[in-house]
């Protein structure tokens, strides 16, 4: 475990003290699970992202046809 001193502002620390009294944690910890989270996310986000753009693209139609316009994208009666 690392120790650092972080300067917060009246309202960010206030809330702070009120997020960790509501978990029954300390102030410290709180912080820790907050960035925990927050590089967790971060993480499965940079993940997603990569899967992604893995995939190669797929033409949407054989090349030179058009493409359907909006209404006979959303006409649902074709489908029944």
């Amino acid at each position: 475990m690392k120790n650092v001193t972080i300067t917060l502002d009246e309202a960010t620390a206030r809330w702070l003290r009120e997020h960790a009294a509501a978990k029954q944690i300390s102030v410290s910890r709180a912080v820790g699970e907050l960035l925990r989270e927050r590089m967790t996310n971060a993480e499965r986000y940079e993940l997603a992202m990569r899967q992604f753009f893995s995939v190669k693209p797929r033409p949407l139609g054989k090349p030179g046809e058009p493409l359907l316009t909006r209404d006979e994208l959303y006409d649902r009666s074709r489908f029944r």
